[in-house]
C-alpha cells in the first residue's frame, strides 16, 4: 500500500499556550526543525525565506493561535510546496501535544517520503527537548 500521508505527534511537559508562541514564531524553525531549515528571514507579507538543505525556499504561514493552528506551507526547491496541517493542544494544564500532518508530494518517491518523516520525527524530538527546558527554566 502507498503511503500518501503521515500524522505525527508527540506529547511534551509544555502548557498549550507557551509551546504555540514558540512553534508560531519562525524565526525559532532553525533551532528545532534541524534537517529542514538551515536559516530563516522574513519577507513581506506574512511569508518567510528559509534556507534548506535543498536550497531556498519559502514558508507561508496559516495559523490561528485561538484554536492551536499552526498549518503552513512549506514550498521547497526541490520536492515542491507541502500544505502542512499542524495543531498544538493541551494535555491538561501542563501538557500540551504537538500533531503535524505531511502528504506525500506526487512526485516524490515512497522511500524518500518515509525517509523524510524519521527525520521530521528528530524534529519533534527537538522542539520537545528545547520547549521543556525553556519550561524548566521559566518555572525555576
Amino acid at each position: 500500500m502507498e503511503t500518501v500521508s503521515v500524522t505525527l505527534s508527540v506529547q511534551i511537559a509544555c502548557p498549550a499556550a507557551e509551546g504555540y508562541r514558540f512553534v508560531a514564531d519562525p524565526a525559532t524553525m532553525p533551532q528545532w526543525a534541524i534537517h529542514n531549515v538551515k536559516g530563516i528571514r522574513p519577507l513581506a507579507n506574512n511569508e518567510w525565506e528559509i534556507e534548506t538543505p535543498r536550497g531556498a525556499g519559502k514558508l507561508v504561514p496559516h495559523y490561528e493561535q485561538e484554536f492551536g493552528i499552526l498549518d503552513h506551507e512549506f514550498i521547497d526547491p526541490k520536492e515542491g510546496a507541502w500544505a502542512v496541517s499542524a495543531r498544538i493542544v493541551p494535555a491538561g494544564t501542563t501538557d500540551s501535544v504537538y500533531m503535524i500532518t505531511l502528504v506525500r508530494p506526487p512526485k516524490m518517491p515512497e522511500e524518500a517520503f518515509r525517509q523524510g518523516m524519521s527525520l521530521v520525527e528528530e524534529e519533534l524530538q527537538k522542539m520537545k527537548c528545547i520547549l521543556e527546558r525553556q519550561v524548566g527554566t521559566n518555572h525555576q
